[in-house]
């Protein structure tokens, strides 16, 4: 019974009465109409990538990033064009950067630095010793063994083969499979788990110095010769002193393989990084088109302008900062005059815990009451943000009505998850209604995670994340080597920003606003009678 009462039927709560409002498809067509026959999705997402590239938050690449957003948007005509702060940390860059066996053959090795991971100072040499590390309670079994030594901390497994394609479009049966409810990220469980993640690097870096390691070196968590570098010491004073890079998986095996033999391998490293203090602050981008009728209220759409540095960030996600920019030129080159303001966020620190939107909600929105826990008062924000309660409103709670956020990748909007919001479903169902033809039909009852509406939802501000088609996001584009303009579809692009245009002009004209969540209090346990586990 407690089944049947969770996994509610979509097909009932979508026909729950509401008092929904008409679309006004006239205005649908003048956006299909710039969407599709004027469309500078594909330029945008060109110069972000192409001529900007990788742009890790607080980067050189990130800040003109920033300031190229700013000037489209004021060339769009947008209003109250802003950079709002937030204290980030340290940028990072990579110069140059090589991997090469030496012995038993000579070997070019794909490889790239692992991210606020400092230079080589030159090329070092060394031989290699295999020696998985993943918790401080390895490093007894390692003692006085790595001196002198370039370390393998991964363990080199044996290779993976793929059983599915690697590009893909969802099915109608699998669109339908979406649709079930699932608990809200509430739950002491989500909390629970969030905060067992304990910041490793600092302890490995120290403990390799204390050894004497020359370096060190992990595997790609992907095969194929894909790279990823990502890597989270941008805290000022949490530097490594220790350089690592990160070695193609095959390549990492063969040295693992070679190991074991009688002929061990050398490596040469070379790692040139540069680290940028000028600024400790990360950049919101902000723009509004104002509204004309509904006072301090506003809907708004958003994207993370940031990404990891081993491509161009174009899947991850200037596919999604470009649709948001693009929704922005759509809407005012139709000169809308909407009822709530419309504002339009590139957000920042994504990929380092979603640090931009959260900031934006803790300035704005809402905060939560300090900790009572000394254990978790050095840990940052966005640690410990679900753990903290009671949730505190500020005086702008309930002036964002909606915010649609789009980061999953190139491929078209196929529907939009509802967030477990029974009373939104309907709406979105009308909302959707004239883009069947164009493939989006799907109000999932599902709550997603990951990005950058999260901590909205966290504090009750209804957040929604789209539903698009994977193509071959997950299977080898996500934060790796060969996330490149290539990759971005631009008809997929096209209908993204013609149903995110559309989205925030009916929020935005909406004569109430979108119905919202309870205001999240602290959950009780889902079984008081289970005992905890050991």
């Amino acid at each position: 019974m407690s089944r049947l009462l969770a996994f509610v039927s979509a097909a009932a709560l979508l026909a729950t009465p509401v008092a929904a409002q008409s679309v006004d498809r006239v205005a649908v067509n003048g956006i299909i109409d710039q969407g599709l026959n004027h469309s500078q999705v594909m330029q945008t997402a060109a110069y972000l990538t192409d001529r900007i590239g990788g742009r890790m938050t607080n980067s050189p690449q990130m800040r003109e990033a920033e300031r190229w957003a700013q000037a489209q948007f004021t060339d769009y005509g947008l209003s109250n064009v802003r950079a709002e702060g937030f204290e980030f940390g340290r940028g990072w860059s990579i110069v140059r950067s090589s991997a090469r066996m030496t012995a038993p053959r000579p070997l070019d090795l794909r490889a790239i630095p692992v991210a606020w991971t400092p230079s080589t100072n030159g090329t070092i040499s060394g031989g290699v010793i295999v020696a998985p590390i993943s918790k401080v309670e390895d490093f007894d079994k390692w003692r006085g063994k790595l001196s002198g030594k370039i370390v393998m901390l991964s363990q080199p497994g044996t290779g993976s083969e793929p059983t599915e394609p690697a590009f893909r479009r969802w099915t109608s049966a699998e669109l339908a499979e979406r649709n079930v409810y699932n608990q809200p990220q509430h739950s002491p469980a989500a909390i629970e788990r969030s905060l067992k993640t304990v910041n490793f690097a600092n302890e490995l870096d120290a403990f390799l110095v204390e050894q004497g390691a020359l370096a060190w070196v992990r595997i790609s968590q992907r095969d194929g010769g894909l790279l990823h570098g990502t890597g989270y010491t941008y805290q000022v004073g949490a530097t490594p002193k220790l350089a690592g890079m990160e070695l193609a998986a095959e390549d990492y095996r063969r040295l693992a393989r070679l190991a074991l033999t009688d002929a061990p391998p050398t490596l040469e490293l070379n790692s040139e990084v540069r680290f940028h203090d000028e600024d400790v602050n990360a950049y919101n981008i902000l723009a509004d088109i104002p509204g004309t009728a509904r006072g301090t209220e506003y809907v708004m759409a958003g994207a993370h302008l940031d990404s990891w540095v081993a491509s161009d960030g174009a899947v991850d996600n200037a596919a999604g900062s470009a649709v948001v920019m693009e929704a922005a030129r759509i809407l005012k080159a139709l000169n809308v005059r909407p009822k709530r303001t419309i504002r339009f966020a590139l957000w920042n620190g994504e990929e380092q815990g979603i640090l931009g939107s959260l900031a934006y909600v803790d300035r704005h929105l809402a905060t939560r009451a300090p900790s009572n826990d000394p254990a978790l008062a050095g840990l940052s924000n966005n640690r410990t943000w679900r753990s903290r309660w009671p949730i505190e409103p500020r005086a702008g709670y309930r002036d964002l009505v909606a915010y649609f956020n789009l980061d999953n990748g190139s491929g078209k909007i196929r529907g939009i998850n509802a967030e477990g919001n029974v009373a939104a479903a309907p709406i979105f169902q009308e909302w959707l209604a004239p883009f069947a033809s164009m493939g989006a039909t799907t109000v999932s009852l599902r709550n997603s995670g990951g990005t950058d509406h999260v901590y909205m939802q966290s504090v009750g501000v209804p957040g929604y994340q789209f539903i698009q088609d994977p193509l071959d996001y997950s299977s080898r584009l996500h934060h790796t080597s060969i996330d490149s303009y290539d990759h971005l579809k631009a008809e997929d692009l096209r209908q993204s920003a013609v149903i995110l245009a559309s989205f925030l002009l009916n929020a935005a004209n909406r004569d109430e606003p979108l119905p919202r969540m309870p205001l999240p209090t602290q959950p009780t346990p889902s079984d008081p009678f289970e005992y905890p586990a050991d």
